[in-house]
């Protein structure tokens, strides 16, 4: 994938994401579900936004820390707050050079539950670019879920994933 597809398909998933704000108030925005999960949709949107600022800020010194996340708790609860930070994370992926894209970079993450210390891996920035938009999609699906218990309009393909697109277009197409 080319530098102007891979950061287009992250404004693309970035600009679902203002069609969301968009069509959601503040206290849908940030209403925790009953429940042990008590997951709001403003937690998901932060979280997302979180992992893409993450990979900005590591574009420096060549360090993605995917544990180190800001959890702005404003971001969570306040639709204008959430769509500045959105602006925000546009304005830094578009600004990326292509030669930075290809630049290697060590990525740490927590994934053991057992294991004190997060795990280093090698990676390169493209790579964990690509990370960003299919954990947003991810995250997009929940949101999608809460969405519909309250009413909130959203995109057709917010929190489908393009392959599954592709995949349903070729089966009606048959």
């Amino acid at each position: 994938m080319n530098r102007s597809a891979l950061i287009s398909a992250a404004e693309d998933v970035l600009h679902q994401g203002c069609a969301l704000l968009d069509n959601v108030d503040d206290d849908s925005y940030s209403r925790k579900e009953e429940g042990p999960w008590g997951s709001s949709i403003g937690a998901h949107y932060r979280h997302v936004l979180d992992h893409f600022l993450c990979l900005i800020e590591g574009l420096w010194d060549g360090e993605i820390n995917y544990d180190h996340r800001s959890r702005n708790r404003e971001i969570e609860r306040c639709v204008e707050a959430a769509r500045r930070a959105t602006r925000d994370v546009i304005e830094g992926l578009t600004s990326i050079p292509a030669e930075v894209l290809k630049q290697e970079c060590t990525v740490i993450y927590s994934v053991g539950y057992d294991d004190n210390e997060a795990l280093p891996v090698g990676s390169v920035v493209a790579r964990e670019l690509m990370f960003c938009v299919g954990h947003t999609i991810h995250h997009y699906a929940i949101m999608k879920l809460l969405c519909s218990t309250r009413s909130v309009a959203l995109p057709f393909e917010f929190g489908i994933a393009p392959s599954t697109l592709k995949y349903q277009e070729a089966q009606a197409a048959r």
